[in-house]
């Protein structure tokens, strides 16, 4: 039986994250979540916000 494949979304547009230019990377305050970050959000320092605990970071 196959795990199914988890679609990795930007936490802060929600767009669907591509592997290229992308990164995931966990919560720096509670390390329980996946922030994801599309290519176009990490260049223009787009905003998130953490599901979890509520951290936002630039």
């Amino acid at each position: 039986m196959m795990a199914a494949r988890v679609e990795l979304r930007c936490t802060s547009c929600g767009r669907a994250v591509p592997a290229k230019g992308a990164v995931q990377f966990p919560c720096p305050q509670c390390s329980d979540a996946v922030i994801g970050r599309c290519a176009r959000c990490r260049d223009q320092s787009v905003g998130y916000v953490c599901p979890k605990c509520g951290f936002s970071g630039p």
